[in-house]
């Protein structure tokens, strides 16, 4: 059995992962889903939402049990978790990205986007920018423009669900000890039709932080909503991968 540690990207929260930990879970797995500060059901406020606090609340999870986790990071939370996981390498057994930013140190989200190979998203494309603290709003609808896969249930939930986004996880670079993740292995799950993350970039990433297994997924920014049942599979093997000594 393996534990599984789910982390949302921007907009987003546990809520997100719900149906694809209850599918781990059911496959003999522990899945736990947490919100970062300020997403989901959690009330930080914006003065607290630092990439430092989300990786201490990964960190967190990632303690809560005796044996390493498996960290999957979505989209943002692909920082998030780089982040973590450089702090306490020892509680990690495999680090996921799933359609997920992927930095090197002293990288940033916002650097990576800013590569020629992340021309033309459709995220930027979707969202403003207010106050200070600064804070990133989605326009009304702009989840579509990322989820072209989705249902128009699925695509009501996130507009329900989706909250604003602290832009400073967005702009702080991670801070990798020289070694720190030298010892975890890496997976990505590559969306092929991505408008968020585009396919280019994803490539680059992987070539630039070199993944012992990279899985093709020819969907949306999304596949826990657009491919449940091919990210179920992805994971699972992913979780005997762990399990290989």
């Amino acid at each position: 059995m393996a534990r599984f540690v789910l982390v949302h990207g921007a907009f987003g929260g546990a809520w997100a992962w719900r149906d694809m930990a209850a599918e781990l879970e059911a496959a003999g797995h522990e899945a736990v889903a947490i919100d970062l500060p300020g997403g989901g059901d959690d009330q930080t406020p914006i003065e607290g939402i630092t990439l430092e606090s989300c990786a201490a609340r990964v960190i967190e999870a990632l303690e809560d049990s005796a044996e390493p986790s498996i960290l999957v990071g979505h989209s943002m939370g692909g920082v998030v978790v780089t982040q973590a996981a450089a702090l306490r390498p020892e509680r990690v057994a495999l680090l996921v990205f799933v359609a997920a930013f992927m930095p090197r140190d002293g990288q940033s989200l916002l650097d990576l986007t800013n590569l020629p190979e992340g021309a033309g998203d459709q995220v930027q494309a979707s969202i403003t920018v207010v106050g200070d603290p600064p804070v990133a709003k989605r326009a009304p609808g702009g989840a579509a423009n990322v989820m072209q896969y989705a249902t128009p249930e699925q695509l009501a939930l996130v507009e329900e669900k989706g909250r604003d986004q602290a832009v400073a996880v967005f702009a702080t670079p991670v801070s990798i000890p020289p070694g720190a993740l030298e010892g975890i292995r890496r997976v990505y799950v590559h969306t092929t039709e991505d408008r968020a993350i585009q396919p280019a970039l994803q490539q680059r990433m992987i070539r630039e932080n070199p993944c012992v297994d990279v899985v093709e997924l020819a969907t949306d920014h999304s596949p826990n909503f657009s491919m449940p049942t091919e990210l179920l599979a992805a994971l699972l093997g992913f979780a005997e991968l762990a399990s290989a000594v």
